[in-house]
């Protein structure tokens, strides 16, 4: 027997999902304690649901995932209606700290995916693909280059690719928040006190905008969103005429970047409030849908070669986020948040990263630079220094073989 949820009926799952998540959480305090995301409790747990109505009553869950995909572009669109210009420039420093950092991990997970690969007698396309590949670049990097190592003869590679993101997506969500809240609590770290000048400057802007959320503001962020995706789809398609294909994601982004810094220059400014209402929303709705779709059915045959290799890069990622990036950015509590950050970029994806950072600040308090930065990275340079890493190794000599 097979059942497709489909159109509203899996917004109703997702939120029944987060529910749960809550629900979970909080009555398992442990939980609650290592700041693990809502949407990573419930959506675990409802994959597993899934997981024994196929294996003992034959009954097969399929998910119609095109709302998923729209929560994604309105995500994103949300980062870039709250990117400042002003602000920008102030992370600059930081982004590039932090750029650096990234382009370290990237060459780092590799490394550690091909010697293993190597060491356990498979070939080295294998260990690239439980490499940056699958984990800094997500099931979309995961899928595209699986297809390319496929064509060329190794056997299995976009499954592989697949199995290995989407255990990346759950130890991204179990381990950010435990590393950032373990850092807070080791070096009983605060918030940037009210006098600070990342304080002021989130002072400053929201004494510019409206602190209650009106229908007028539901419907300006509502439209603002909808462009965002829909130009940014123009946007595409005309690059894609020119021979340059871009993530959609990145392309919304870039519009609302746009039209949150012209609405500024006209005195027209988007309500901060229900932008980041409306970013939080389409985030928690799209981590819920993302695991609780989970196919874990089809991830049991190369389940311990899989564990091996996200054994491998969580202890690499949490090295990175404890040992450089925490250090790196000046040992404070935004530089914890931002390492909590960093786990979700390196094992999973930038919506992961966002979870664990809004875990951790609405137990401990805002974090203005983290949020300013992590999601920077995780949308722009990432995935552009992925693309020439990942083209660096396969360029290796020992690659020809396999």
């Amino acid at each position: 027997m097979e059942v497709t949820i489909d159109n509203l009926n899996i917004i109703i799952v997702a939120v029944l999902v987060l529910a749960l998540g809550r629900l979970v959480n909080r009555k398992a305090s442990f939980l609650e304690k290592y700041n693990i995301p809502y949407a990573v409790t419930g959506g675990i747990l409802c994959s597993l649901v899934v997981l024994l109505l196929a294996a003992i009553w034959h009954i097969k869950i399929h998910f119609d995932l095109q709302l998923r995909d729209l929560f994604l572009l309105f995500f994103f669109s949300t980062i870039g209606l709250g990117a400042k210009l002003n602000t920008l420039a102030q992370g600059g420093k930081m982004l590039l700290i932090l750029t650096l950092v990234a382009l370290m991990l990237l060459v780092t997970q590799n490394i550690a995916g091909v010697g293993i690969a190597m060491l356990s007698g498979n070939a080295p396309g294998y260990g690239l693909l439980a490499g940056s590949v699958s984990f800094a670049g997500g099931h979309g990097t995961a899928i595209a280059w699986g297809q390319v190592a496929a064509d060329a003869g190794l056997k299995g590679a976009a499954e592989f690719g697949v199995a290995c993101a989407t255990f990346g997506l759950i130890a991204g969500g179990l381990v950010g928040g435990p590393v950032g809240g373990w850092l807070i609590s080791k070096y009983k770290l605060q918030p940037a006190p009210a006098s600070s000048p990342e304080a002021e400057t989130e002072k400053t802007s929201d004494k510019t905008e409206c602190h209650e959320i009106h229908i007028d503001n539901v419907l300006g962020t509502l439209l603002a969103l909808s462009v965002c995706v829909t130009a940014g789809n123009w946007v595409n398609e005309f690059l894609a005429g020119k021979g340059l294909s871009l993530p959609g994601f990145l392309t919304a982004m870039m519009v609302g970047i746009i039209i949150t810094n012209v609405a500024d220059t006209l005195k027209k400014p988007l309500n901060r409030i229900a932008v980041d209402r409306a970013g939080e929303l389409s985030l928690q709705l799209f981590l819920a849908m993302s695991l609780m779709s989970m196919d874990l059915m089809s991830l049991m045959d190369s389940m311990s070669k899989i564990l091996v290799m996200v054994t491998a890069q969580v202890m690499v990622v949490v090295a990175v986020a404890v040992f450089v990036v925490f250090r790196v950015t000046g040992k404070n509590y935004d530089s914890a948040i931002m390492a909590s950050g960093f786990c979700g970029l390196g094992l999973g994806a930038t919506p992961v990263a966002i979870a664990n950072m809004t875990a951790l600040t609405s137990k401990f308090g805002p974090s203005v630079q983290a949020f300013l930065v992590i999601p920077l990275i995780g949308a722009f340079f990432i995935d552009l220094l992925n693309a020439v890493v990942i083209k660096f190794f396969i360029a290796l000599p020992f690659f020809s073989g396999g």
